[in-house]
């Protein structure tokens, strides 16, 4: 990689408002009070002050530590802590009290834990349900190493959407997160696609890491095939100088072909832009 493409300046359609208001306050702090952590903060995502505003967050389970260090990700990897029994309950209690329409579930991957936190998902589902029985539900996960028992207990709980990304192309896994597989994580996809088709199968990757328009092409036909229903396509952002490096900077207008290839191979929802995120607007999508 050369030094240029370690130090490409931010285009300005990238540029995002600074975080504040009363409301992004409050939802911090009530957060810290129940011991909950969100994506949208450890992830370092550019659209957390316009969610916290608007009332909505992606919280994190079993946080704040991965057992996998992917190269993209703001999250740290090293040995996770204990899970607490609670969080499902605080979830609920926190997606209550912020009256969400769309709860977005995600996790820290926990490869040390038996099941892998495929429990904490269904438990957390369960008690939002309870909460907000009208409210659609959405959950992020990790790969569950491929085991179609973890994911069976993940989605016994019925969520409205199952998400899983592949992040990037096959050729980058061993860059960019070489504990992780795609064609087992198109494996995933696919088992949750054919056994449970009552739950939108949903996925989501970044460009900017190096790949080449032909590997988005074959990608996108790949989970067509894989059965998913949601695609989101947005701009990597390297977390620190420490992490992968960003390769290019897509434009606006580039963005927009990209939705228009992921479409023309069948994908039936593709949401495309430089600051879109697995998660941003999440809700709107299930209209």
């Amino acid at each position: 990689m050369s030094e240029k493409s370690k130090h490409l300046r931010r285009p300005p359609w990238l540029k995002v408002r600074a975080f504040g208001g009363d409301e992004y306050q409050k939802i911090r702090k009530r957060l810290r009070g129940l011991t909950l952590r969100t994506v949208c903060e450890d992830a370092n995502c550019p659209n957390r002050g316009e969610c916290f505003n608007s009332g909505t967050a992606t919280f994190l389970l079993m946080g704040p530590i991965c057992s996998r260090n992917c190269r993209f990700c703001n999250i740290g990897g090293g040995r996770p802590g204990e899970v607490d029994p609670r969080e499902p309950e605080n979830v609920a209690a926190m997606a209550a009290e912020l009256q969400l329409s769309h709860v977005v579930i995600t996790s820290v991957t926990r490869d040390d834990l038996p099941d892998q936190g495929a429990g904490q998902f269904r438990d957390t589902v369960k008690e939002v349900r309870l909460r907000l029985p009208q409210a659609t539900i959405e959950i992020l996960t990790p790969d569950f190493n491929g085991r179609e028992d973890l994911i069976d207990l993940a989605l016994e709980s019925q969520p409205t959407v199952f998400n899983h990304n592949v992040e990037t192309v096959p050729r980058l896994y061993s860059q960019v997160r070489p504990q992780a597989d795609f064609q087992r994580s198109c494996r995933v996809l696919t088992y949750a696609a054919d056994k449970y088709t009552n739950i939108r199968i949903k996925s989501g990757i970044m460009v900017g890491l190096g790949e080449e328009t032909d590997e988005l092409i074959d990608l996108f036909g790949s989970l067509f095939r894989a059965g998913i229903e949601i695609l989101t396509i947005g701009q990597y952002l390297a977390p620190s100088r420490k992490h992968h490096p960003v390769v290019k900077y897509y434009t606006p207008e580039e963005f927009v072909d990209l939705q228009q290839a992921a479409e023309s191979k069948g994908i039936p929802v593709v949401v495309s832009g430089p600051l879109v995120r697995s998660s941003y607007r999440a809700g709107t999508l299930m209209h």
